[in-house]
């Protein structure tokens, strides 16, 4: 008890002398003035007095707590640890143990008081006394309760869980995107494009025989000597850009305690900006403010598959491109399912015209590359000259955070937008075949 009573006193002692000093201080505020020479050696001097006697109560205080810790083990001295049967040292133990209420028998005290140690006691230690260089084995000791950390994983409450943030990431939301690729890139500083598209042309080129007169011919043609006329007909097309954006609420404390939110958010959106244009260049259907995409374009060349199959459809298209659209066809581009049905197909002895399974490289059917993308609807095949159809780029994707959006500012919110601009057009839309495949015959073959 004496420590107990020291240590309050330095803690008293201390106390004192901190008061004694801010006392000083508060006087010279009070009146308003700075502290006098004299004020600040005394406060300096108490201040040193309180902190050793703050020194002495901490020392005195550890020193009342470790004859407290001491006197938990009740009577027992170190002799009662040395030389003594383990089995008493036991008893003891539970009897100090029940003083200060039920003690849990740890793994140690469970051993040495089962029946197997005991045993090999009696046998290798007779009287207590143990040989040297004595050998120590015992029969297993079998416990009812498996030694777990409390929880459905194993000493769950002594290991810390491995957190290793996100793995995966939105790739399981995401679909390639492919098409943009195909068609020629462009920028573009205005928000209107005009390009001039060949609608038609009159081919009259010919072999001039020789003039054999100066008279001009009553009908002048190639064989009497007159030039034939050509023609070419032409028609602007415009294109306005079109501006893409979204964004996502997200709060400032999410923001603050977890960095990887933000990269996750950006990329995110910017994702999302990348798949409507990829949808807006396959399916726009030209209405308000819409592309008049790939798929709903009236020049683009439509395959009627009646009388052909799968494959004798799909090679007619490419047929038309060169033939009608006078262009030479670079890619098809189709659903993956529809792409699936081509690869799978067998001839009449069960053979994949594909290669099968074996098949490595670059999909292809007749030639060219095959293109994959979730924007074409299933059953619709598009052969053509990509070349042929532009992306025009006015403004690179664009992020900005802001709390500037209805009562977000009070609410500790942040509005995170992203934006691009974009325009498209085919510049020669019959160098494109569509080909409904979902008609023909050996569609499912």
């Amino acid at each position: 008890m004496a420590n107990k009573a020291t240590a309050e006193a330095h803690r008293v002692e201390a106390m004192q002398h901190a008061l004694k000093a801010r006392k000083i201080a508060d006087d010279a505020d009070a009146a308003n003035r700075e502290l006098t020479a004299a004020e600040r050696t005394e406060i300096g001097d108490l201040v040193v007095k309180a902190g050793e006697a703050k020194a002495a109560w901490l020392l005195a205080k550890a020193d009342a707590d470790m004859r407290t810790a001491l006197a938990g083990l009740g009577d027992m001295t170190p002799e009662d640890f040395i030389g003594a049967d383990p089995e008493a040292v036991a008893a003891k133990m539970r009897a100090q143990g029940d003083r200060f209420g039920r003690v849990r028998k740890s793994i140690g005290t469970t051993f040495i008081e089962s029946k197997q140690f005991k045993d090999a006691t009696s046998h290798y230690a007779p009287n207590g006394r143990w040989r040297e260089k004595a050998k120590f084995t015992t029969d297993p000791v079998h416990y009812k309760t498996v030694i777990t950390g409390g929880d459905e994983t194993s000493a769950g409450a002594l290991v810390y869980p491995e957190h290793d943030g996100l793995l995966v990431g939105l790739n399981a939301f995401e679909r390639p995107l492919n098409v943009r690729s195909m068609f020629t890139q462009a920028t573009t500083a205005t928000d209107v494009v005009d390009y001039v598209e060949v609608t038609g042309i009159t081919n009259n080129a010919a072999i001039v025989a020789e003039s054999t007169t100066t008279a001009t011919p009553g009908s002048p043609t190639p064989a009497n000597g007159v030039k034939p006329e050509s023609a070419m007909a032409l028609d602007v097309k415009t294109v306005n850009v079109r501006q893409f954006a979204h964004w996502i609420p997200v709060t400032t404390r999410a923001l603050s305690d977890a960095g990887q939110i933000r990269s996750l958010i950006d990329a995110f959106l910017t994702y999302g900006l990348a798949e409507e244009l990829e949808d807006q260049i396959v399916n726009g259907d030209g209405t308000g403010i819409n592309f008049n995409g790939l798929l709903h374009n009236t020049g683009v060349q439509t395959e009627d598959a009646t009388g052909f199959d799968f494959l004798k459809a799909v090679r007619r298209a490419r047929t038309l491109v060169r033939v009608v659209g006078r262009s030479l066809a670079t890619a098809y581009l189709m659903h993956p399912y529809d792409w699936e049905r081509l690869d799978l197909l067998v001839d009449n002895n069960g053979r994949y015209y594909f290669g099968g399974p074996q098949q490595l490289g670059t999909p292809q059917v007749w030639g060219l590359p095959v293109v994959e993308s979730e924007a074409v609807p299933e059953g619709t095949i598009v052969c053509g000259d990509f070349r042929k159809g532009v992306v025009w780029d006015r403004q690179d994707s664009t992020l900005s955070a802001s709390s500037e959006h209805a009562d977000f500012y009070i609410r500790n919110l942040v509005a995170i937008l992203a934006e691009d601009r974009y325009a498209f057009g085919l510049i020669q839309p019959n160098a494109f075949v569509k080909c409904d495949v979902h008609l023909t015959t050996g569609y499912d073959a």
